[in-house]
């Protein structure tokens, strides 16, 4: 061991260890139970900033902490490595898309390997490359042949002048983020997958996660699949035979409708039009909502705007005619795309009814706990205009013919119930998600396999064929679909008869690699199936999976998708893919010439580079700051002078192994019973089993930061434990190894190379895993042998009281009561009461 601490030397010196010994390396054969740690996989952009180092070594801490406690852990890392920026750098700069992503995932590697993270590098994947994607079209037949894959027309964001389809994100604002072109609505074939076929799961199934997975995460989740109970209704429309069918979660508030409003796609929206004087202006509103971005227009703050189309609608229940609108807050993926708009029983409707100047009906009244009932139709209609704002809650039916009097949830079967049995209508469960579209008109993705023939028609690229492999380039222009004119790839013969045939030039979302890759982990090099499901069995479901909070929503939903339809297709046989999950915070920094501070970015320039810090100050330095410097789920502030207090931290450690690792090295002291502990050293054993047990505690919640500040009060309680290493006697060395070992092990999670230096120097051989566990703390040890419990009288702080921690609270109220001071504080007062906090507090109530 150095006498001095050189990051570079140390880090270095493990690191070829740890490759040498493969000592990361998950084994199916071992027989200790599992552990599958994981953090999402980065997208190879090029460079890791601290806010990515954030990520992996929280999941770093937690698969050192599973070894150490005697688990196999598995640890893998791959390259989520399609995607749109590989294209752009083609288009930019002329590179090849393969290329840059190759070169890019050669230095974040060497990065991931700087910092020292324990990934198990023999399990290494990458999306774009064959032997990962050739299972993504594998999957995606599967899913064809049992009608979850199918094409359909759909309206898109089309760039006009690139001549290409652009996510909601790349198109806000109606504006093409590439060139600034207007953006337009345009009807293409697409691909989608049918995840509306488990919606249903996708809610019931949180039952089984809700106790491990962030409660704001599950709402997310919930939201975005938008389960709503309630009932279908057909409004007829006035002088025709047409029907608009509405969905609504209050059929109780049916006599209140004052109004049909629709969304700007509803495919019934032209036909209605036709030999209207208003056609044009609804026209023009419409293709002005159609460019809005679907974010936008699912902001609830966004102002509410609407056209009435001149068209009549017959309400079923009521018989009163109620106009049709055309109104921005609708949205075809909810519902039907029609909704009954009631202004007094909706804040929505009330906003929009007090904009246009729409009527508004009140037919709920609160229910009154002084009466057991109602008069029916009590208020008027023209008394409820005066409504300051919307009454949303159930109630009491009036107004509403034959139901006023009923109790909105009777009212709302019954009402069902009614418009089943006269063909109106019926109960119903619906869902805001809509099937995934996942065409992309992108060279970097997954191909779709499937051919068209002339003869045959739409044919399925067959399972010997796979994978249809990505051409080495194409004409990248930025327009259009790159693997459109790339003849060698386009033109090939059908499968059914052998004639000539073209390919799709389609590629997938993304999102189709991420949603299953861990499993791939399990069995990466299997070239017959995506993986042996016997060896997933071993591995997964996940035990804890690490990434940010912005995939909350559709990373984990298709994720979870992804992993029903592999339990149905006999690949694993449970529910849910994760079992724990952490969204950690973001690590923000200041952009440059501001005074904001953003989250690091490698487009804002205010990235910090892990290589630099590593130069400066060390891996371990910087992995222990930014564990230390706030809780895993909050923001993080990036601060450079925290990296330098890391450092005085393990220099001191590490100066005090050197200065006790002659005595401790020499062999492991024994305390026979011979030789009694000295207050210091019991002193020190307490702490040493207090942090241990806190440690382990604060471990299994993930509470990292409070971990490093526990290490760091055990370091100091050592630096107060005055004994000469020369003349120290065998219960001091006792005491002083136990607690140096303690603090080294519980430290290598956050700073492993050092932690496996000081191991050897006090006299470990084959590294921590190989010679090192996790300690085990002692109860009897950490108890404390006095506790200082403060009496007060009135509130106020009186006097104190030395006792053992087996104290009772009547033993405790007594001696509050016998105190010297206390007793002169009451001489001649009433006590009233004396209130015990057992083990922290007696306050003695007086007049």
């Amino acid at each position: 061991m150095d006498e001095k601490y050189f990051p570079e030397h140390i880090e270095k010196k493990w690191q070829r260890h740890w490759q040498e010994s493969q000592a990361f390396e998950a084994r199916t054969d071992d027989p200790r139970p599992k552990f599958y740690c994981l953090e999402m996989l980065p997208y190879p952009s090029g460079f890791l900033h601290m806010g990515h180092v954030r990520n992996y070594s929280i999941g770093d801490a937690l698969a050192w902490y599973k070894r150490l406690q005697g688990f196999n852990v598995m640890h893998p890392i791959g390259w989520d490595s399609f995607g749109q920026p590989a294209e752009q750098a083609a288009i930019k700069r002329g590179v090849n898309p393969r290329d840059w992503t190759e070169e890019n995932i050669a230095h974040m590697r060497g990065q991931m390997q700087r910092l020292g993270i324990s990934y198990d590098w023999s399990r290494e994947i990458a999306a774009h490359r064959p032997e990962f994607y050739k299972w993504d079209q594998w999957f995606f037949l599967k899913m064809h042949e049992r009608n979850l894959a199918y094409k359909k027309l759909s309206p898109v964001n089309w760039c006009p002048k690139e001549g290409t389809v652009l996510s909601n994100e790349q198109s806000a604002g109606g504006i093409c983020w590439r060139c600034g072109a207007a953006v337009e609505k345009r009807d293409l074939e697409q691909w989608f997958l049918r995840i509306t076929e488990y919606a249903e799961q996708l809610v019931a199934d949180i039952k089984q996660i809700e106790s491990a997975w962030p409660e704001k995460v599950l709402k997310r989740q919930r939201d975005w699949v938008g389960r709503s109970e309630g009932a279908y209704v057909d409004f007829a429309v006035k002088d025709s035979k047409k029907k608009i069918r509405v969905f609504t979660t209050r059929i109780d508030t049916i006599y209140g409708a004052t109004a049909i409003a629709i969304s700007a796609e509803h495919p019934l929206l032209d036909e209605l039009l036709e030999g209207s004087s208003l056609k044009n202006d609804v026209e023009a509103f419409a293709r002005k909502v159609r460019a809005e971005t679907a974010s936008r227009a699912r902001e609830e703050e966004a102002p509410k705007e609407g056209i009435n189309t001149g068209v009549l609608a017959i309400n079923p229940f009521s018989g009163e005619t109620v106009p049709v609108w055309v109104a921005n807050y609708v949205m075809m993926e909810y519902g039907t795309g029609a909704v009954m708009s009631v202004p007094a029983h909706d804040e929505r409707d009330f906003e929009f009814a007090q904009k246009y100047s729409l009527p508004i009906h009140r037919v709920i009244e609160r229910i009154s706990h002084s009466q057991e009932s109602i008069v029916h139709d009590s208020l008027s209609a023209d008394q409820s205009i005066a409504m300051p704002h919307a009454f949303t809650d159930y109630g009491i039916l009036v107004n509403s013919g034959d139901w006023s009097g009923k109790l909105s949830g009777d009212a709302m079967k019954e009402m069902a119930k009614h418009a089943h049995k006269h063909g109106f209508g019926e109960a119903a469960v619906t869902y805001r998600i809509r099937d995934w579209g996942v065409s992309r008109q992108r060279f970097w993705g997954a191909p779709v396999p499937m051919i068209y023939c002339e003869k045959c028609g739409m044919v399925p690229v067959p399972y010997d064929q796979l994978p249809v492999v990505l051409p080495e380039s194409a004409a990248f222009t930025g327009t259009g679909a790159p693997l459109a004119g790339v003849a060698d790839f386009v033109n090939t013969t059908c499968p059914k008869c052998g004639g000539a045939a073209k390919r799709e030039t389609d590629t997938m979302d993304t999102f189709v690699d991420s949603s299953w890759y861990f499993f791939r982990y399990c069995d990466p090099r299997n070239e017959d199936m995506p993986f042996d499901p016997e060896i997933a069995a071993q591995w997964t479901p996940v035990d804890q999976y690490i990434g940010g909070d912005s995939h909350a929503v559709m990373h984990l939903i298709y994720t979870r998708f992804w992993t029903k339809f592999m339990r149905d297709l006999g690949l694993v046989s449970f529910d849910e893919p994760v079992k724990r999950l952490l969204t950690q915070g973001m690590v923000t920094n200041r952009v440059e010439g501001t005074d904001d501070w953003k989250a690091m970015s490698k487009s804002l320039g205010n990235g910090v580079d892990p290589d630099e810090m590593i130069a400066a100050f060390g891996a371990d330095a910087a992995r222990l700051f930014i564990l230390f410097a706030a809780p895993v789920e909050n923001e993080l502030r990036w601060l450079e002078s925290g990296i330098e207090g890391a450092v005085r931290f393990i220099r001191r450690v590490y100066t005090m192994v050197g200065r006790w690792h002659e005595r401790l090295s020499a062999g492991a002291a024994d305390t026979d019973g011979a030789e009694e502990f000295s207050p210091a050293a019991r002193a020190l054993r307490r702490k040493t089993h207090q942090t241990i047990a806190k440690v382990t505690s604060d471990f299994e919640g993930l509470h990292l930061n409070t971990i490093v500040a526990a290490l760091m009060e055990l370091f100091n309680e050592l630096s107060d434990f005055n004994a000469d290493p020369a003349g120290a006697s065998s219960a001091d060395i006792f005491a002083v190894r136990e607690a140096l070992e303690s603090l080294v092990t519980m430290l290598a999670p956050f700073s492993p190379h050092v932690a496996e230096e000081m191991w050897e120097s006090l006299g470990h051989q084959g590294g921590l895993l190989g010679s090192g566990r996790w300690p085990q703390a002692d109860a009897e040890l950490a108890r404390r042998e006095e506790l200082e419990i403060p009496i007060q009288v009135n509130g106020k702080l009186r006097s104190r009281l030395l006792t053992s921690p087996e104290v009772t609270e009547d033993e405790l109220r007594a001696a509050a009561l016998n105190d010297e001071k206390v007793k002169e504080l009451v001489a001649g007062h009433e006590v009233i009461k004396v209130i015990v906090v057992p083990q922290r507090l007696v306050n003695v109530v007086m007049k």
